[in-house]
């Protein structure tokens, strides 16, 4: 992984707690803030709730009967029962 250098502005407060912090638990502020960056953007991400994207129909009846039931499982939708 290639790291890249930026720069924030930040209230001079905000800044202060941070040096505080980074001095108590004797790392650098650039560690807290990456490790808040990935806590942020990670409570943020947009994931699909299925491991697949879509379902389409099958010339085989079964097969898409059995896709359907998997997807209102996995999407934690009530069953159906399919005649």
């Amino acid at each position: 992984m290639t790291t890249r250098r930026t720069t924030i502005l930040a209230d001079a407060d905000l800044l202060e707690r941070l040096d505080r912090e980074a001095h108590r638990a004797r790392t650098t502020k650039t560690a807290i803030v990456i490790a808040a960056l990935e806590a942020y953007l990670a409570s943020h991400e947009t994931r699909p709730e299925l491991g697949f994207v879509a379902i389409g129909e099958s010339a085989h009846g079964r097969l898409s009967l059995d896709a359907r039931s998997i997807v209102r499982r996995e999407g934690g939708r009530p069953r159906r029962t399919v005649p």
